[in-house]
């Protein structure tokens, strides 16, 4: 397996497909990537060879991905919590922040119902 940004890629797959395994990385970016890299995305990733998976880490370099990523994304709500932004509280209490309506939906923010005594099996 090839390793790009700490990620292990699946060997099988093209390159333009595996890339996107990459967290922040979709088939935008990967396309970018590789023209950047002057790599093939048909090519399967066993084929590369080390100067190619080279150039395609060193053109990853410019993008933020993984770890960093996750870390600037979770800093931006923690900041957003405590300057107490209705975005931040709507994110302290568990609901959607993007203006949906919570009447009825948003099961998947709000987890599973309660009835009121909380008895209901």
């Amino acid at each position: 397996m090839a390793r790009i940004a700490g990620v292990d890629i699946p060997r099988e797959k093209r390159v333009v497909i595996a890339l996107t395994y990459v967290y922040g990385v979709g088939h935008t970016t990967a396309e970018d990537v590789l023209s950047d890299a002057g790599v093939d995305g048909n090519t399967r990733v066993r084929d590369l060879t080390e100067e190619e998976l080279a150039n395609i880490r060193k053109a990853m370099d410019q993008y933020t991905v993984e770890g960093d990523l996750r870390r600037e994304q979770s800093l931006n709500i923690k900041r957003l919590i405590e300057i107490g932004s209705y975005r931040g509280i709507r994110h302290r209490r568990g609901l959607p922040s993007r203006g949906q309506k919570t009447k009825n939906n948003s099961r998947t923010r709000k987890g599973p119902r309660r009835t009121v005594a909380n008895k209901k099996k």
